[in-house]
């Protein structure tokens, strides 16, 4: 009798609108009277501003103001212990607040004029005289210099186990090698920027290009002294971010500052060659060391990472816990260090530590099953664990064996051939290669507003945001299934600071944290509901508890007894014409510390790599996913294809070239900065495995934004070596390295 819309299909909600272009994104929304603000940058890495000569722009007619650290208005954010949510430890980088220079590209002037076009052409009027400084900006040559930070932005490395070092050098078998991941910048279709519209009452009205609106709203509310309620921050569409959109970008802080100062409406956009001048995956070199006994147990792991940060603040990423959370292991010895560089500090990419620890673990574990002759998936069952060896903690579930299972069934790997170049289509090596993968399954506290009106139509809310994933959807679909009503009845909000309290839509705890929330409202308009229907006349429910009473096809009715029931319409207009609301807040359940949740991944590829050229095709991928409940299966199969693509642009094309000499990222554009296109993605199967938990949150799902890209790359790496017999440790896999 019970619709249920949860663990099916469904189309997106806002997907008319999206294809319409009636969804609009942050630079989008016609403000009248608006200026448009273009961002120079600086030309060097380091060093101080001796003067900026803005005479000529400012003779334009047409522009308004040029915005340098000489004439800004006062900000109160001159607090270095201010962070926003996202924030690591350390002194966040304040546009325009001395002359001093941390970084190329960094932001040095804002040009403001009455048309975009003006602003661009004034820009380049603007003079800078600096004073270049000795700058670093290459992690490998600044390796001896690695330190410890004081605090961690993620949990420090865990404590050691046992006695590694002894393990090691006592193993019959062993790996010990240096594994490199390089800088990837995000890369989403839209790129950043911020509408801001100043109100003679002194409140300001903010569009902005974010994964929290909330954020935003600290953010803007703490640098400039305004009470947080005056300040209104919509983001109702993101057009893709992938972690680039966690923390505030200076163009909402100079769009905001302009605003201010102007009492006017201003726009200010970044290009794409400035969407790589803040934030991106942190180069990092690591070394891995396993001792492994002959019959195939490990005995010893050394996982010792070092990563790029900024000089001020300390950024690192969950690199070294991933030992602990895939295999069994006594002996274990791991450690995270920075190297403080003159670059923008690193930002959260997605499955930020995943992606650049397990690329090296799951290669290294590779390698050790060729050591030993034992088959790379029956090496990984071997080392199975069923307890997080980090917090001592068994899992709220684990089906990752089952995910061996189905992988390697519908893959064929029981086909495999051990022997690195045994397969082959005339210039064509073949290669197969698999790796698993985990991401964290977190809940965070969460509210929801739930608006029944007398017209029988439910609007849930909360502040949370969409970047494409398909939140508008999926949290539909809970509430419809909830409430008993059907899907085309109910409409999600989001995307607006003055809605119920959001984490970030970020770590892929949005379906567990907001879905939980809006669970928990719609339950509590049942009560509200259920206690209006006492009201009514020889009313079935006069004496009935909310366990006793079943919402479904848009009636109530008593679950012992279907055929006693009401519509759930005339319940709602027993409230004299008034709707029915209801707010809830949802937190983690306190039995959740006992266990420890993580998605979980197996991937099994296949390759062709031509013998001559060096060429690399994926051909063939089946990734195995294990993530609780699958609310909406379509919507959850386009983000483990999204995370599947980005695997392999990761493994083949995806890095960011530094020019040291300029301390300047040097391919900064779509160009030169390859990612996959259609052609280069071929056959690519998802499955997801059947998972049952009741601990992880009240509505059993686990996250899938990130859990899809951890195993592909480590993957790829290991059917380029079962191909051609060439290990590969330095990503991407280009042709001089395997010519």
């Amino acid at each position: 009798m019970k619709e249920n819309y949860t663990g099916k299909p469904a189309n997106r909600v806002d997907g008319r609108a999206k294809v319409t272009g009636e969804a609009k994104y942050a630079a989008e929304f016609n403000v009248p009277n608006l200026l448009h603000g273009v961002v120079v940058n600086s030309a060097i890495a380091k060093g101080t501003i001796k003067s900026i000569d803005t005479s000529a722009a400012l003779q334009l007619a047409g522009v308004v103001q040029v915005f340098t650290h000489e004439n800004r208005p006062g900000y109160t954010w001159l607090d270095s212990h201010y962070m926003d949510e996202d924030a690591p430890p350390g002194s966040p980088f304040r546009p325009f607040y001395n002359n001093q220079i941390l970084f190329s590209m960094q932001p040095v002037a804002l040009v403001v004029a009455e048309s975009f076009e003006l602003a661009r052409y004034a820009a380049l009027l603007v003079k800078v005289e600096y004073e270049a400084q000795p700058h670093e900006t290459d992690l490998e040559s600044n390796l001896p210099r690695a330190y410890t930070p004081k605090k961690y932005k993620s949990p420090p490395p865990t404590d050691p186990r046992g006695d590694a070092d002894t393990a090691f050098a006592q193993a019959t078998f062993k790996v010990e090698e240096a594994y490199a991941h390089p800088a990837h910048h995000h890369n989403p279709m839209e790129m950043h920027a911020s509408i801001a519209i100043w109100h003679e009452d002194g409140k300001m009205t903010i569009y902005d290009k974010i994964q929290g609106v909330q954020n935003s709203q600290k953010y803007i509310s703490t640098a400039f002294g305004i009470p947080q309620e005056d300040v209104q921050v919509l983001s109702p569409f993101v057009g893709g971010a992938f972690g680039s959109g966690l923390r505030p970008q200076y163009q909402l802080f100079l769009a905001v500052l302009a605003a201010r100062e102007l009492k006017r409406a201003v726009k200010v956009g970044l290009t794409r060659q400035q969407m790589f001048s803040f934030g991106h995956r942190p180069a990092t070199v690591q070394r891995l060391a396993l001792g492994a006994s002959a019959e195939g147990e490990l005995e010893a792991v050394k996982h010792d990472a070092i990563a790029e940060t900024s000089r001020f603040e300390d950024y690192n990423e969950d690199v070294v816990i991933w030992p602990g959370v895939l295999y069994d292991c006594e002996n274990v010895k791991v450690s995270h260090q920075l190297v403080d560089l003159d670059v923008f500090t690193p930002l959260d990419m997605r499955a930020p530590g995943g992606v650049t620890g397990t690329f090296a673990l799951e290669v290294a574990i590779d390698e050790m099953a060729y050591q030993l002759g034992i088959d790379p998936l029956e090496f990984r069952l071997k080392n199975y664990t069923n307890t997080d060896q980090n917090k001592g903690k068994p899992y709220s579930s684990k089906e990752l064996k089952e995910c061996y299972r189905q992988g390697a069934e519908r893959f064929g790997w029981s086909k495999r051939k051990m022997e690195p170049r045994s397969m082959k289509e005339g210039h064509q090596l073949i290669g197969w290669g698999m790796a698993n993968g985990a991401w964290e399954a977190k809940q965070q506290e969460a509210a929801a507003k739930a608006v029944f009106s007398p017209d029988g139509k439910l609007t849930v809310s909360c502040a949370t945001a969409d970047i494409g994933t398909g939140t508008y959807t999926v949290m539909s679909q809970i509430a419809a299934e909830t409430m008993g009503l059907p899907l085309e009845e109910v409409t999600f909000k989001l995307g607006d600071s003055t809605l119920p309290k959001s984490p970030l839509e970020g770590g892929s705890w949005t379906v567990s944290s907001v879905g939980s929330a809006v669970k928990l409202v719609c339950e509590k308009l049942q009560e509200q509901l259920l206690e209006q229907a006492r009201k009514m006349e020889n009313s079935p429910f006069k004496d009935a508890n909310p366990e006793d009473v079943s919402f479904a096809e848009g009636r109530m009715f008593l679950t012992q007894a279907p055929a006693q029931s009401i519509s759930i319409l005339e319940a709602v207009q027993q409230n004299e014409g008034q709707p029915l609301v209801a707010e809830a807040s949802q937190k983690p359940d306190k039995n959740q510390k006992n266990y420890s949740s993580y998605s979980h991944s197996a991937t099994f590829v296949e390759v062709m790599v031509d013998e001559d050229l060096g060429t690399v095709k994926v051909t063939r991928m089946v990734s195995a996913i294990a993530a609780g409940r699958i609310i909406n299966p379509k919507t959850g199969r386009s983000q483990i294809l999204g995370g599947s693509v980005w695997g392999i642009g990761a493994a083949l094309q995806e890095h960011t070239v530094m020019d040291h000499r300029l301390g300047r990222f040097m391919n900064h554009d779509l160009d030169k900065y390859h990612v996959p296109v259609s052609a280069d993605i071929h056959e690519t199967d998802v499955i997801f495995v059947e998972e049952k938990d009741e601990i992880v949150n009240p509505i059993g799902a686990k996250g899938l934004g990130e859990i899809g890209i951890v195993s592909i790359a480590p993957a790829i790496v290991n059917a380029v070596f079962h191909a051609t017999g060439k290990r590969i440790r330095e990503l991407p896999i280009t042709l001089d390295k395997l010519l």
